[in-house]
C-alpha cells in the first residue's frame, strides 16, 4: 500500500486555481467548521497563529478527508519539518525563504533519503498508518509538496536560484511582509507593491512552479484568479469571523 494521494499536489500540477482558507485559531472545532464549507484547502498556520504540534495535529485529525489541509511552519526548522510531516502533513508552506541553498535544504528536510534527509522514524508516525502503510517509506516523497515563500527583497532577489531548485513544487508571495521590506509597512495593497507582486506571480508561473498569495481583499483576489494563481487564499477563520460579529452587531445598532 503507498502513502496517500496529494490531490493538492495533483491538482497544483494541472494548472487549477484552489482557493484556500487561514486558519489563525488553532482550534480543531474551527479546523472541522472550515473543513465543511467548500474551500480548496485550508492552511494551519505555525508562524503567526498560536500552533504547535500538537495542535497541528489535532487540526488535521478534524480536517481528515474533508478537503486538504497544508501546514504553514514557524521556519525552516529540519527538526520541526520532519515532525509536522511525520504526525500527516502531505503539503508545508515555510516562511522566509532568501536564497536557493535556503531553499534546497527545504527541500532535503522533506525528503527520504536518497533526495533528502528526512529521518526515518514511520513506524511511530500517524503519516504512514502508524506502520500500516507498507510502502509509505518507498512512495511518501512522491505526495510531499513543498511550497516556499517569498517576502523581502532578499527574496526577490534570490528567486531565479529559489525557482530553479528541483523539488519545490510552488512559491507563495508573502505581501504583508514584502510590502514592509519595500517601505510599505501595513500597505499591502499600494500600487508600487501590487506591481511587484503581480510581476513576481507571472515570473513564479513562466517558470514552471506554482504561485500563490493570501489576501482578503476581494478586489485584489479576483485579479489574481484571472492571473492564474495555483494556490489563492482569500481570507482567514479570524477575519471571516470578526467580520460577521461585527456585521450582525451593527445590523442592531
Amino acid at each position: 500500500m503507498p502513502a496517500p494521494k496529494n490531490s493538492f499536489k495533483m491538482r497544483l500540477k494541472k494548472g487549477e486555481t484552489q482557493i484556500g482558507l487561514w486558519l489563525g485559531l488553532g482550534d480543531p472545532s474551527v479546523a472541522e467548521l472550515c473543513a465543511g464549507t467548500g474551500f480548496d484547502w485550508l492552511l494551519i498556520d505555525g508562524e503567526h497563529g498560536p500552533n504547535g504540534l500538537r495542535d497541528t495535529l489535532s487540526q488535521l485529525r478534524a480536517i481528515g478527508a474533508q478537503t486538504q489541509a497544508v501546514v504553514r511552519t514557524r521556519d525552516d526548522n529540519r527538526a520541526e519539518i520532519k515532525q509536522m510531516l511525520d504526525i500527516g502533513a502531505q503539503t508545508l508552506l515555510v516562511p522566509m525563504i532568501e536564497s536557493g541553498k535556503q531553499a534546497a535544504e527545504v527541500v532535503r528536510s522533506a525528503k527520504y533519503p536518497p533526495h533528502g534527509v528526512r529521518g526515518v522514524g514511520a513506524a511511530l508516525a500517524r503519516a504512514s498508518s502508524y506502520n500500516g502503510i507498507a510502502d509509505y517509506l518507498q512512495t511518501a516523497n512522491d505526495e510531499i509538496c513543498v511550497l516556499l515563500q517569498v517576502e523581502s527583497k532578499a527574496g526577490l532577489d534570490a528567486l531565479d536560484d529559489i525557482l530553479a531548485q528541483d523539488g519545490v513544487d510552488g512559491v507563495f508571495v508573502g505581501p504583508a511582509d514584502l510590502a514592509a521590506d519595500l517601505g510599505y509597512l501595513g500597505r499591502p495593497g499600494a500600487p508600487e507593491v501590487q506591481t511587484i507582486v503581480n510581476d513576481t506571480l507571472k515570473k513564479i508561473r513562466t517558470a514552471g512552479k506554482a504561485a500563490g498569495i493570501l489576501t482578503s481583499d476581494q478586489t485584489l483576489a479576483q485579479g489574481y484568479k484571472e492571473l492564474g494563481v495555483e494556490f489563492l487564499a482569500i481570507g482567514s477563520d479570524v477575519g471571516v469571523l470578526r467580520g460577521g460579529l461585527l456585521a450582525l452587531r451593527k445590523a442592531f445598532a
